[in-house]
């Protein structure tokens, strides 16, 4: 089958079943189709590539003149092997002249590298459409890809790291296979002696204390501390943390609540309940966790969620005022909690 499912390409990169053909990287994490390209490329190149085979070209260059891509492909090497050609930003220009290589395919294996394409996409669909071509989508890492990224970059350096530091990476990374894989080398470097990264390590170094900072938004919120409040959304807006972020966290955060609630409602203690909880949270927060759960019942936990909802929708529907609402919004859950 010419077009794989997001799944199966790296399992396909192991062992490509063409030696020469054309092969489409696409999808909308622009890091991973780069890193995908590359690993294709070396297979085709071999341990030893002759750099008289390879070439590298830019989509732009081909739009005013496409058959450049045929001339290219066609060209045998001086001294034998198959040419490797890379596109980069390749685009539906080049439908025409890549029909025409498909129905005579020459000694070559061109690598296209495109964006998110859609089905329908002329480009995607003439790849998937031909047994001399194979379509490979590269989509965001998900929660699962990203934890055996992350342990698996670890491991290979002997570092230790625990549950709690895979968890804050996965709230940091993921958007981007490059920019994952260059924060996960700068860890590997900083431990490369201690041998052991924690969770404050990983938010320090990834540059995101916003998740520091949110935190203790959302802590202050949820026990009712009006003051400490206040001073933490100053901060992490003065840190220019967008609001939709601490909104959107500050829902989430409530439903999380809710749902260890219902152990709690049925018996557990909220030590008990934050012990079962996964993934289970930083040893620093627990105190105020357990509180919050004593504070917070079912009913109120439902309202609280309605009223960060409906700000959510507000801020979208006025953002100039978004700095407002996100104040206003969290203070008066606040204010609920300091009643409870």
């Amino acid at each position: 089958m010419s077009a794989l499912k997001a799944h199966e390409v790296a399992r396909y990169l192991q062992n490509p079943d063409l030696s020469t053909g054309i092969f489409l990287v696409y999808g909308p994490d622009h890091g991973l189709v780069r890193e995908t390209a590359t690993q294709l490329l070396r297979h085709f190149e071999g341990k030893s590539p002759d750099p008289m085979t390879k070439l590298s070209l830019e989509g732009s260059e081909l739009a005013a003149d496409p058959s450049r891509l045929a001339v290219e492909a066609r060209t045998i090497p001086m001294f034998g092997g198959n040419r490797c050609i890379r596109v980069r930003n390749a685009g539906k220009t080049l439908k025409g002249i890549l029909l025409e290589l498909l129905e005579d395919m020459p000694d070559a294996a061109i690598v296209l590298e495109a964006g998110n394409l859609p089905p329908r996409d002329g480009l995607r669909a003439l790849i998937e459409a031909s047994p001399k071509a194979r379509a490979l989508p590269c989509y965001g890492d998900n929660s699962e890809t990203l934890g055996n990224l992350i342990r698996q970059t670890f491991a290979s350096a002997d570092i230790s790291v625990d549950q709690e530091a895979i968890s804050s990476l996965r709230e940091t990374l993921g958007n981007d296979r490059e920019i994952t894989r260059s924060e996960l080398e700068k860890l590997t470097l900083f431990a490369l002696e201690s041998k052991n990264l924690t969770r404050e390590d990983i938010i320090a170094l990834c540059g995101d204390n916003a998740a520091l900072a949110i935190d203790e938004i959302l802590d202050a919120a949820g026990s009712g501390r009006v003051e400490k409040l206040d001073d933490a959304i100053s901060r992490a807006l003065a840190a220019a943390i967008d609001p939709q972020r601490l909104l959107i966290a500050a829902l989430m955060h409530f439903t999380w609540l809710r749902r260890l609630r219902v152990d709690v409602d049925a018996g557990k203690s909220p030590r008990e309940a934050l012990d079962r909880a996964k993934p289970r949270p930083h040893f620093s927060r627990k105190s105020s966790l357990e509180q919050q759960l004593r504070l917070w019942n079912d009913d109120n936990l439902s309202s609280a969620s309605a009223r960060i909802y409906e700000a959510i929708a507000h801020s979208r529907k006025t953002s100039n005022l978004a700095e407002a609402i996100v104040h206003r919004a969290l203070l008066a859950v606040c204010v609920a909690a300091a009643h409870h």
